[in-house]
């Protein structure tokens, strides 16, 4: 699988907040990121959309 970016724009206060929890759990703000986004429930929708490619 091929890499994205993202780009995304949050206060100072957030960010400075995931990068200390981030720091604390010893992995990169990717890898938070990424760790919230595959808890998310999969929709039968996605499903059928991501199926067709």
């Amino acid at each position: 699988m091929k890499a994205k970016g993202l780009h995304i724009r949050i206060s100072e206060r957030r960010l400075n907040k995931i990068r200390m929890y981030a720091a604390n759990k010893e992995k990169t703000i990717t890898q938070i990121i990424e760790d919230y986004i595959d808890r998310l429930p999969t929709s039968p929708s996605f499903l059928a959309l991501r199926n067709r490619d």
